[in-house]
Formats: structure tokens, sequence, C-alpha cells
């Protein structure tokens, strides 16, 4: 073959793998790119520059806090168990600590982002919990459905997955995370990208997009998606929030799935100062009152505060989210009452929640 018909053929391959490249990314959505890994929401905010992450001045900051523990923030042991067989047969919520509820439905027991283990990071490093979880991975009654919302260590836990109970529980995951359950022997797992819809009995759940990433080693930035979930439930909506800073989506989702009966969204892990140039405002976590504004964007009837009060992730004062969250209710139009704060190992019936 001649030299002229040679490079003809690899001009020709080069031009149709170009093509095609482009006619692909134009059929695929704004978040997708082209070299697989994913972004937030068009017109999301965009990270500071300035920013610069510092173990050393992080931990120096860090000795600085109070880490007295109001008695009144965590319920004993002895007494949530008791609790929970009491609300065997309720509609009901639990916090079992950081992102990590039991929301039951019905037939149907939800868990959220579990995380059991004492370090949020791997084996044996990461921050550590200074609440643990309420109760023990082997005291959860059955769960059905098991909603995870992105890769962070405080969101998803390996040990969590290879050592959980009830493998036969439905998985609904972002793209690219069901690798974590099938390797660890469950079958029923569902990878959504944003606006896919499963069904698990008679619950639908949507996967929505949040201003988050994801990250979990030195190589794998926004290699998977990350997302909030909308559980709809007989007449009522829920929304379960990734870990999220504030964008115009909000009031997008508000428009197309509001009104919304009961956000869970976080209010910790907004302060990252004199490393950010500005204190109490972080891109990809919400501060309270920024919570409180999405809550508003969804046209959320009642907020519920998480992602606090478990672990130092940020250099806010331990206990300070909880508290700006109930005392700017009246500022973003709720009442207080309709301001949700739990103590970790709360269990409240639905209907006293939603009355």
């Amino acid at each position: 073959m001649s030299k002229k018909k040679i490079k003809f053929i690899i001009f020709f391959i080069t031009f149709f793998v170009y093509k095609t490249s482009l006619f692909t990314m134009e059929n695929k959505p704004y978040h997708h790119l082209s070299d697989g890994t994913f972004r937030n929401p068009e017109g999301s905010p965009m990270r500071d520059m300035k920013f610069n992450w510092s173990y050393k001045i992080f931990n120096e900051e860090k000795k600085k806090l109070d880490m007295n523990i109001p008695v009144d923030h965590v319920i004993e042991k002895e007494k949530v168990l008791k609790s929970l067989k009491d609300n065997q047969n309720n509609d009901y919520i639990f916090w079992i600590g950081h992102a990590t509820f039991l929301i039951k439905l019905g037939n149907t027991t939800i868990i959220t982002d579990p995380v059991f283990e004492k370090n949020m990071g791997p084996l044996i490093f990461g921050p550590k919990r200074f609440v643990d979880p309420a109760i023990n991975l082997d005291e959860l009654p059955k769960i059905d459905l098991f909603l995870l919302t992105h890769n962070h260590y405080d969101h998803l836990s390996t040990r969590t997955i290879q050592r959980f109970p009830y493998k036969k529980a439905k998985v609904a995951t972002a793209l690219k995370l069901g690798k974590y359950f099938t390797k660890n022997g469950f079958n029923d797992v569902a990878e959504l990208d944003w606006y896919d819809e499963i069904k698990v009995n008679d619950i639908k759940i949507t996967f929505v997009p949040a201003v988050h990433w994801s990250k979990r080693s030195l190589w794998d930035t926004n290699k998977t998606l990350w997302g909030s979930f909308l559980i709809e439930y007989k007449d009522k909506k829920f929304f379960f929030a990734c870990d999220t800073g504030y964008g115009g989506i909000y009031k997008e989702l508000g428009e197309k799935y509001g009104p919304i009966d009961l956000t869970f969204i976080n209010i910790g892990a907004y302060n990252f100062y004199p490393m950010a140039p500005k204190k109490d405002k972080s891109i990809y976590h919400t501060n309270p009152e920024e919570a409180l504004n999405i809550g508003q964007d969804l046209k959320s009837k009642k907020v519920l505060g998480m992602h606090w009060g478990t672990v130092v992730l940020s250099l806010e004062p331990i206990m300070e989210p909880g508290k700006r969250f109930k005392n700017s209710s009246n500022q973003y139009g709720y009442h207080p009452d309709d301001v949700i704060i739990f103590k970790i190992g709360q269990i409240e019936p639905l209907t006293k929640i939603l009355k």
C-alpha cells in the first residue's frame, strides 16, 4: 500500500472519530463531559481558586473548637431501641447520624447514605466521629431500599456495604457507583442518571441534580455522578438532598416537582476559613441560611437539617448549624416548628412530623 493511501486512511479514520465524538456529545446532557467525567448543572457556582486546602491549618484550627457535646444532642441507646420497636408499625423518620436516616413508608424501609464506622475515610484514616451511630449495623430492622447519593467517604462506606445485613435490598445510586454493591453481594442495583426514575413497591424514586462533586482518591475526581433523591409515596413528596451548595437548579426543581412536603438538607460543613477566602461560605455545602433558601426554592413545606453534629468536617462550632437553622426560620418564611432539628437517635412518626 502506498504512503499516500496510508495517509488518506489515517485522515479518514481521524475525521470519522472526531465527527462521531462531536455527534455523541451533542446528544449527551450538559453534565456529561467528553472525558467521561461529570459536572454540576449549568449556571452553578464555580470553585473559588483562592481556596487553598491545608491539613496543617485545618488541624490547628480544629483544636480550637469546643468539643463538649450537649447531653440532649444524643438519645441513649436503650431508649432508641425501645422507640424503634414501639414505632415498627408506623411510618417514621429515624436519624442515625450525619446523613444516615431510616425512612419507613408503608411496607418499605429506606436507608440513606449509611456509614457505621468510627472513621469516615479509607481504612483507619479520615475524620473520626465524635458521636457514635444511634444503633449498630446489626440492630437495623429489615431494609428494603438503600439510597446512596455520592461517593465521598462520609456517605459511601465500603465497610458498611460489605457488612450490610440485608443484601436483598434494592439499591438506587448514581452512575458508576454500582460496582461497590455488585462486588459485595448485592444483586438488585440501579445506577441512575439525573431525572431517571424507578419504582420500588408503591414508592417512586427520581434521581435529581445537586451542586456538588465526587472523589475518593487522587485520580478519580468527578468520575462518578452525584445527586439527590425525590421520594414520592401516596400523596406525599420527600426530598433527600445530596451534599449540595446553593444553585439556581433548585428553583427549577421546585417548579418541576414542588411543592415538597419535607426536605432533608445538609446544614453543616460550610466554614473552611482561613483556608477559604470567605468565612461561612462553601460552594459545595450550604450553610444553614442557604439550606433554608433551598427549601424555599423547592416549595418545601418543612425542612429537616442533617449532615451536622456527628463528625468535624469543617471549622464552624460543632453545635452552631442546628441553632442557626432554627433561628433563621422566620427570615426565610418558615414557622420555627417547620424547621426541624432531630437529636441523634430520634424517631418520630411521620404523622407527627407532617402535621
